[in-house]
């Protein structure tokens, strides 16, 4: 079966919350009753079929063609199946994602993968502040699941972060790993100042040595042959990270001013 596609129709002038159009909202319902789904554009509430033309059949996959950075929470809560979204995505891409894949081929907007529990998420693009994070409100970021960043991230990667996996190809801010209590995050490009800030535990894996904080504490120089097979861990994700050869790191260890056990590593020859 060809996967249930949603085209949008014309450029959108305010943001769409589509937190109902995941493959375990619409498995039970029928094209016509998906096409008569109610969504909020800005305050106004709008049937599915007026912002999207729809085809296909198998709503255990999705596409979005056409995507607009102001579709919000795609795949927000899903725990099963596939979104592939050909364009950019909004804001809370994957907010609490239980299971399933989000392929995104665009750059996307704040706070993707915050809450994400299980599962997939790989942006071809760039992504926003608080990738993996806590959403307004609540003190968990990322409890689990796999997020793969084709681009640049910004500010505050993991941010609360309490498990799971994070790799990011080009770029993050500043704060990367900031209030940390477990998982891996790794970067390949530069990171912005502050890395690891109250961080409490955890790796950050890093390319290059960041501006960091006075309480972070520098452990010297190791050789770690554990690296090599951590980076062989990552190619079914990332073949930029799984290529990496490196078994010698400096190490960092801290917060201390949080009483922090965290670390970082940064990668060298």
């Amino acid at each position: 079966m060809s996967a249930l596609t949603f085209s949008l129709k014309k450029p959108l002038r305010f943001s769409v919350n589509c937190a109902t159009l995941t493959p375990d909202v619409l498995a039970p319902l029928s094209l016509t009753q998906i096409a008569g789904l109610t969504m909020l554009h800005g305050k106004q509430a709008m049937r599915v079929d007026e912002l999207f033309d729809l085809s296909g059949h198998d709503s255990a996959s999705l596409r979005f063609l056409n995507g607009s950075n102001k579709l919000d929470y795609l795949g927000a809560n899903m725990s099963a199946g596939r979104i592939e979204i050909e364009g950019e995505a909004g804001a809370y891409l994957g907010l609490g994602m239980k299971g399933g894949e989000i392929h995104c081929h665009g750059n996307t907007q704040s706070l993707a993968a915050c809450n994400m529990q299980k599962g997939l998420i790989v942006i071809h693009g760039n992504t926003g502040d608080f990738l993996g994070g806590a959403s307004a409100g609540l003190r968990k970021g990322m409890a689990g699941g796999t997020v793969v960043v084709k681009g640049h991230a910004g500010d505050r990667v993991g941010d609360q972060m309490r498990r799971g996996l994070i790799l990011i190809e080009g770029n993050a801010g500043d704060y990367c790993g900031s209030r940390m209590l477990a998982g891996t995050i790794g970067v390949l490009g530069k990171v912005g100042h502050w890395a690891g800030f109250s961080m409490r535990r955890g790796t950050l894996l890093l390319s290059q040595t960041p501006h960091l904080h006075a309480s972070m504490q520098h452990c010297g120089s190791h050789h770690l042959p554990f690296l090599n097979l951590l980076f062989k861990s990552f190619a079914p994700f990332s073949k930029s990270f799984a290529q990496l050869k490196n078994q010698r790191a400096e190490r960092w260890l801290g917060d201390a001013a949080a009483q922090g056990m965290g670390e970082i590593l940064v990668m060298t020859d």
